[in-house]
């Protein structure tokens, strides 16, 4: 329960922050037609789109809003985040601390006040700043107050697990959707775009630090694939969620610790020149698949050892749906 709370306060993060990042990309144009076709960008990172089609026949900023921020229906949608982490807090109600449980009941109980008319009132881009600035309280909150024991332990691999699973979906869809004209690069737009992708994953001052030159697609990979010093860096997740499986292990839990250092190991050693030779969005599709697998992993080493492998597929399924 602790480390499905812990993903659904993360997910809900990186909704705000993809769908920030798509309305502000959408202001760019006057366009009504290119406007729309930013939309279908948030509906491709999470692997919402088929869903969304089935039940919305144009994909608008209205409907994309509607569907991933405010949808009671839709099982990944921010409102339906903040109300699976509360309950899963609910579940675990003596482990958590009193300032993480206030923090996460009071967050749903304004959540279920927000409908679309107080979304548009209050500012699009203002909404998601307060998702945003709840996950960033909720984390705050933990860290100061609770002990240091598994639950500690299993709340960071829960968010680390759901952040690198996210940076991953940022990169590869955002690489293949942003890749510029040759009219295009360097320009104005070409830069917003970019730093726009930066943003989402707070990493653009990090880049400017790091990279103290003109923002390229190479080095945004590179930053947030091999950086391990950069928090939402594929590098930086795997590292903990291995010291950090390390420290839980138990008897059931060895190929959940193998295939994390496994996957760690290729992150720790891996060349961008490699991974873009190879093909960026096949290694971004494989690292994918493997951290499904390392989920699937974890739920049977940690949630329900004697499921069987079939039963434990299809409840890691639904939990992530």
């Amino acid at each position: 329960m602790l480390y499905w709370m812990a993903r659904y306060v993360e997910r809900a993060e990186n909704q705000a922050r993809i769908l920030d990042v798509a309305y502000r990309m959408s202001l760019l144009t006057k366009d009504p037609n290119l406007q729309d076709q930013e939309w279908f960008a948030p509906l491709n990172i999470t692997g919402t789109l088929f869903p969304f089609s089935g039940r919305h026949s144009l994909v608008c900023a209205k409907e994309v809003l509607h569907f991933m921020a405010l949808d009671p229906e839709n099982p990944t949608s921010i409102y339906n985040c903040a109300r699976q982490a509360r309950e899963n807090a609910r579940a675990v109600r003596g482990t958590i601390t009193s300032e993480m449980w206030e923090v996460l009941n009071s967050t749903w109980i304004e959540m279920q006040n927000m409908d679309e008319d107080r979304l548009y009132a209050r500012g699009v881009s203002a909404f998601f700043e307060w998702v945003k600035e709840r996950s960033h309280l909720f984390r705050g909150v933990t860290f100061g107050t609770i002990r240091r024991d598994d639950a500690f332990q299993f709340h960071r691999l829960g968010t680390y697990m759901e952040r690198a699973d996210n940076t991953a979906r940022i990169i590869d869809a955002k690489y293949h959707i942003l890749l510029p004209s040759v009219d295009d690069v360097g320009g104005a737009v070409d830069y917003y775009q970019w730093s726009a992708v930066l943003r989402s994953v707070s990493a653009f001052e990090s880049y400017r630090k790091v990279y103290r030159d003109v923002i390229t697609p190479l080095r945004i990979a590179e930053l947030l694939i091999l950086r391990v010093d950069i928090p939402r860096s594929l590098h930086f997740c795997m590292h903990d969620v291995y010291e950090i499986l390390r420290a839980v292990q138990n008897m059931s839990s060895h190929e959940a610790t193998r295939l994390a250092g496994e996957v760690y190991a290729s992150l720790q050693f891996g060349r961008v020149q490699d991974i873009f030779a190879r093909g960026l969005h096949e290694y971004l599709t494989e690292f994918l698949a493997n951290t499904g697998r390392l989920s699937n992993e974890i739920n049977t080493a940690f949630f329900a050892p004697t499921l069987p492998s079939a039963a434990v597929q299809t409840q890691t399924a639904v939990a992530t749906a």
